[in-house]
């Protein structure tokens, strides 16, 4: 293995620890001449920084910047399954600055790159919840939302519970790696609760709150969602 690899392995490690500056320290080492391991990966950085920021213009700001790395490691690799996912995760949150509209409008091409990093590489367990993500959104939109969707698309974008979520992503990956993010297993127990299989919802909820590290805003946030979803129906 290279340096620039150990780097690589070291930074990845970094940002599984939610040691997020010492990871960009690390990447901005191979900043030049443009690389797309070092892009892709500086994107899901400043991404998981725009979420640890309490500063609502500064997250902002990363976001955009993140969108930036990503968009030109595509330029730069269309056939590396991490840029699909992290140019589909960071067009998401793109979405939410600027409405709703714009969101539906991206929907099909968040879905394109999800799907197409499952396709580069199956057994990637982010890329596979990300889909799931993007499927219950769909199935949980709500009648305002359909509406306008309807009058952006000839066929809006949609998914069921059933099919495209229980079946295909949550459950498998659910199985497949048992504590691999807490946010997995509150969409899985939020899905039980939309097909009114309650016992099986109060297990996932419960294992969201109790069996993965709260390292990361998002284990936090997805806590946070299953301690209310369990007061609120057990």
């Amino acid at each position: 293995m290279s340096e620039m690899e150990n780097d690589f392995k070291k930074a990845d490690d970094l940002y599984d620890n939610n040691e997020l500056q010492k990871a960009y320290d690390l990447l901005m080492k191979y900043k030049e001449p443009q690389k797309c391991e070092v892009e892709w990966r500086l994107a899901k950085v400043k991404r998981m920084m725009a979420e640890e920021s309490h500063d609502s213009q500064k997250k902002k700001e990363l976001i955009y910047e993140a969108f930036d790395h990503v968009k030109l490691a595509l330029s730069l690799d269309e056939r590396n399954f991490a840029v699909h996912k992290w140019y589909a995760i960071i067009l998401s949150c793109v979405g939410e600055y600027e409405g709703t509209k714009a969101k539906l409008q991206n929907a099909p091409l968040m879905k394109e790159h999800f799907e197409k990093a499952i396709e580069l590489n199956p057994s990637d367990a982010t890329s596979r919840h990300v889909l799931g993500v993007w499927c219950f959104t769909f199935a949980d939109m709500g009648w305002v939302t359909r509406k306008l969707a309807a009058t952006l698309f000839a066929s809006p974008p949609s998914s069921s519970y059933e099919e495209n979520l229980f079946n295909n992503i949550f459950f498998y990956f659910a199985q497949v790696e048992p504590n691999f993010y807490s946010k997995n297993h509150l969409f899985l127990g939020k899905t039980l609760l939309h097909l009114k299989k309650m016992d099986e919802a109060k297990v996932w909820l419960e294992r969201a709150v109790n069996d993965n590290p709260w390292k990361t805003a998002d284990d936090k946030t997805a806590k946070k969602e299953a301690e209310e979803l369990l007061r609120k129906y057990f």
